[in-house]
């Protein structure tokens, strides 16, 4: 499952109702979403279409008139990809977006703390790689 194309916002959010519910129609995938903000049906059948272009969701089973469809891509795939997006943008220093992340409240320090674990774990397999 290589590399996910970039997706937009709205294409992220169908992407969640995806990953949550295995598969689902567009009527289901419009539904939803919160009624006061709620994409219109059509919104929605274009931005799945999209997404089928793009190659990270695939038409499923067929009930009635209603195509189901389902995420090929990973939310950790996308997810990464988004990150990867975000660290270009500071010419790949992390330190800009952590000190955002500090300053704005969104770090914990178990947060911190579960990043140390993780460097230490990556330190240990360069130690047996070298």
């Amino acid at each position: 499952m290589g590399l996910p194309k970039k997706l937009t916002k709205l294409e992220m959010q169908i992407m969640e109702t995806l990953w949550s519910k295995g598969s689902a129609s567009i009527r289901e995938i419009q539904e939803a979403f919160p009624e006061p903000d709620r994409p219109a049906y059509t919104t929605i059948q274009t931005t799945v279409y999209r997404l089928e272009f793009k190659k990270v969701v695939r038409r499923g089973k067929k009930l009635g008139n209603a195509h189901f469809f389902e995420p090929v891509t990973s939310r950790n795939a996308a997810q990464r990809r988004l990150i990867d997006d975000l660290l270009g943008l500071f010419g790949g220093r992390a330190q800009p977006i952590m000190a955002h992340l500090i300053e704005s409240g969104s770090l914990s320090l178990a947060d911190v703390r579960e990043a140390e674990k993780t460097l230490r774990k990556l330190g240990r397999k360069d130690e047996t790689n070298a």
